[in-house]
């Protein structure tokens, strides 16, 4: 191993076994260490490593993609439900505000995944 991987290795070993906590954090971290890699193959005019590891940054960072988008659009709806709850609280409707204040909470949950 050349002595210019050792960046890519410091920053995959920094993240830690703390942010692969979940499936996003997880995917952006293999995402990140494959184009590390994929950069240091083509520096040293590698192109067939060079595709492997664009290819599974690739697959990595459209996961992390869909999973930041699944977990944003779900705390939106979290907002707007909460939004609701407000609006109806302040006109003394509890069990609707209730309602959307438990759909927020469901929504969050949602926005967090699987713990």
């Amino acid at each position: 191993m050349k002595l210019k991987y050792a960046p890519v290795l410091i920053g995959v070993f920094a993240l830690g076994p703390g942010a692969q906590s979940d499936a996003a954090e997880y995917h952006t971290a293999q995402a990140l260490e494959h184009s590390g890699m994929a950069a240091a193959h083509g520096r040293d005019g590698r192109t067939e490593q060079l595709l492997e590891h664009a290819e599974k940054g690739l697959t990595h960072a459209r996961a992390a993609e869909k999973a930041h988008s699944e977990a944003h659009a779900h705390m939106a709806e979290a907002v707007q439900h909460l939004k609701k709850a407000i609006h109806h609280a302040k006109k003394h409707h509890a069990d609707i505000a209730a309602q959307h204040s438990e759909e927020a909470m469901m929504h969050i949950r949602e926005s967090i995944g699987p713990q």
